[in-house]
This record gives C-alpha cells, structure tokens and sequence, in this order.
C-alpha cells in the first residue's frame, strides 16, 4: 500500500470514529458532511438528504449555501445524480455537467451556480434507505477513488444516522407520551373528569384544530406552567 493509500485509510477511520460518537441526530448530521468534506478529495461541498416516510426528501445538512440550492432544484424537478441516488440506490456520478444528458431541466438550472460535477450516495442500512450523502465541485471530473472512498464513507455514515434516527425517534416518543401524560393529568383537575374522558378531550381537539396531539398536550403544559409562574409574581 502506497502513502496515499495509507493516509486515505488513516483519514477514514479518524472520519469513521468522529461520526459514531454518541451525539444528537443534528449533531451527527453536521459530523458526517464536516467529515466528508475533509475525508473525499476534490469535492467543495457535502450535504446529507434525509427521507420522511411520507416520500418527501429534506436536505438537513451541508457545508454551504450551494448545498442547499443545488438540492432543492432536484427536489422540484425530480432529477439530478443526488435524487436519482437516493429513489434508485447506489452511486450516481455526474462527472462533466456540460456532458450530462440524462437531466437536461437539471443541468440549465444548476450550471449557473458553478456546479460542474456531483456524486450522490444512497444512505442505506437494514431497516431501509435513510437518506443521500451528496458531493459538489467547481471543477468537472471525478476520480475513481474518490468514488471507492465516498462509499466507504457512506456505509458508515448510515450506520452512524441510522443509531442517531432511531435515539431521536425514542426519545421523541418519551418526550410526548411525557407532555401527553401531563396534560391529561391537567385537564383531569381542571375539570374533574376521569382519565380516560380527559384523553379523549386531547384527541378531539387534535382532531378538531388538525393540530398533533403532542402539540396540543405541549401547549396545555406550557400555558398552565406560564400561569404558574405569573401567579406567582402576582
């Protein structure tokens, strides 16, 4: 193995150990496009998509405004290396912009942000696709090991997202049944109903606002705790 190879393999794992530290989803989503952007060569930019289970794509990191102009013209148009990559799997490489056919609304829009090449990775573990790394350059052309290193990267950036996405979906989950519970204590003594009366009260006024519950119950919390704290200026 040459030095180049060794320091690439040295930069991977020092990447690697940086992304797996137990941290916040938001945490982890600016370690792995910071990583990124030290770890793959001749790339400017990275950003990370996360995908919502209602089909939607939402860009929630990057290293720079481009990122996240470039994304949302894909979004719109649906098309581009970084939208292809994660509706498709794999890699999708767009090596030379003033070459590329197989997006042409793409193209026209994005040239005039300077974009000459991208890569797009599908973040993808076990339990389905996650989301997409994405890269962007200035300059056209793509080196192949650029291309290997970028998906070594992106498997452990999927382990990392996924362990970081499963302890925010829990303690999400925690924090509501947490305020839920709550307010349902409150309205069971404000107005002196039993528990299962006092419930139900939440999900009409869920129903009804076309507010989640969560939030109704949050609100409910908050308001009585801010009356508190008033009274007990007065």
């Amino acid at each position: 193995m040459n030095p180049d190879r060794n320091e690439i393999a040295s930069a991977l794992t020092e990447a690697a150990q940086e992304i797996h530290r137990h941290r916040s989803l938001d945490d982890t989503l600016d370690a792995i496009v910071r990583a990124a952007q030290q770890t793959v060569p001749a790339f400017e930019h990275v950003g990370i998509s996360i995908t919502h289970s209602n089909g939607t794509i939402e860009t929630r990191a990057g290293t720079g405004q481009l990122v996240w102009e470039v994304d949302e013209l894909q979004y719109k148009l649906a098309e581009g290396p970084c939208y292809d990559a994660i509706r498709h799997g794999g890699v999708t490489v767009m090596d030379d912009i003033d070459q590329e056919e197989r997006w042409p609304r793409y193209v026209d829009e994005v040239r005039r942000l300077g974009l000459r090449a991208q890569m797009g990775l599908q973040l993808y573990t076990d339990d389905g696709a996650l989301g997409g790394l994405n890269l962007y350059s200035r300059a056209p052309g793509i080196d192949p090991d650029a291309i290997q290193l970028a998906e070594l990267f992106a498997a452990h950036a999927a382990i990392a997202l996924g362990r970081a996405r499963h302890e925010h979906q829990l303690n999400e989950s925690v924090a509501s049944r947490q305020a839920i519970g709550t307010a349902v204590g409150i309205i069971m003594e404000r107005y002196r109903i039993p528990e299962d009366r006092a419930f139900q009260f939440l999900v009409r006024a869920s129903s009804t606002s076309n507010i989640k519950l969560r939030a109704i119950a949050q609100e409910i919390v908050d308001s009585t705790a801010e009356r508190f704290v008033n009274e007990g200026r007065a």
